[in-house]
């Protein structure tokens, strides 16, 4: 009975997965505050962090023709080659900062819901506030990003380090303070998720490599799944959806999503 609600937690926490990680609400949160309440336990908190590899199949596939074609191009573009190097300089910071700080991330801010709920809901505000500000963009081509513009953007998902931030949020904040479009900003988020999130599953692997079992493996597997084929109904939706209605949805779901987590915590605990 007990591994049947394992299987039924791992399904529902891999759909969550692959629903909000590329749109501004935390996956991270959403995955740990239902952990939370479902009464799921997995070792150092690596389930969150492994099932993300679903969802970067789902962008590989959704964008897999550009992709390659950008691969191909490598020795003779150079266009392609500025694109891939604003990626790789994007994932950077995070990276450094990710492998100095991955212990105390995840032993201190991970086990601190209430902490993620009061994020949760100070990010809905920071959307809508962003969501209303009368931006001009500069930068329409995901592909002719600057180099610096990148970085800076990078920085800016660093702060997603924090459970309840949003890493695509963090990043899309930043692309369109520094001056990008709704659209492009959300897809530079996903292609700055390919080597963030691969990095992330990596490191996590590596540090929890003694302590996963063959029925932690089979639980991860299951979420696995589940995130990859949610994922891939967000990834082909997402850009149409924020051109046309920006961010604010998200952010009232955020705020909703907080105040219902903070409200548990009180009466459930």
């Amino acid at each position: 009975m007990e591994n049947n609600e394992s299987i039924i937690s791992a399904l529902v926490l891999g759909l969550i997965e692959g629903l909000t990680e590329f749109v501004p609400v935390s996956s991270t949160a959403h995955l740990l505050l239902a952990s939370h309440f479902l009464g799921f336990e997995s070792p150092g908190n690596s389930f969150a962090v492994l099932i993300q590899l679903g969802a970067i199949l789902a962008i590989l596939s959704v964008y897999f023709a550009k992709l390659l074609n950008i691969a191909l191009s490598l020795p003779t573009s150079a266009a392609s080659r500025r694109f891939v190097g604003a990626v790789l300089l994007g994932f950077l910071p995070a990276a450094v900062i990710g492998f100095l700080a991955h212990d105390f991330i995840k032993t201190v801010l991970f086990e601190t819901p209430m902490l993620i709920c009061v994020v949760l809901i100070l990010g809905g505000f920071v959307l809508l506030w962003i969501d209303r500000l009368p931006l001009k963009p500069r930068y329409h081509d995901v592909t002719e990003y600057p180099l610096s513009l990148a970085l800076k953007i990078g920085f800016c998902q660093c702060v997603a380090m924090i459970p309840g931030t949003s890493r695509s949020g963090a990043t899309v904040v930043g692309a369109l303070l520094l001056g990008a479009d709704k659209r492009s900003a959300a897809e530079f988020s996903f292609f700055l998720a390919m080597p963030t999130m691969l990095g992330a599953f990596t490191l996590d692997l590596y540090k929890n490599r003694n302590a996963l079992t063959v029925d932690d493996t089979m639980i991860i597997g299951i979420g696995f799944v589940a995130a990859f084929i949610s994922a891939l109904f967000v990834v082909r939706g997402l850009l149409n959806f924020v051109s046309k209605r920006g961010y604010a949805p998200f952010a009232w779901w955020r705020i909703a999503v907080g105040v219902a987590g903070i409200l548990g915590l009180v009466i459930f605990g």
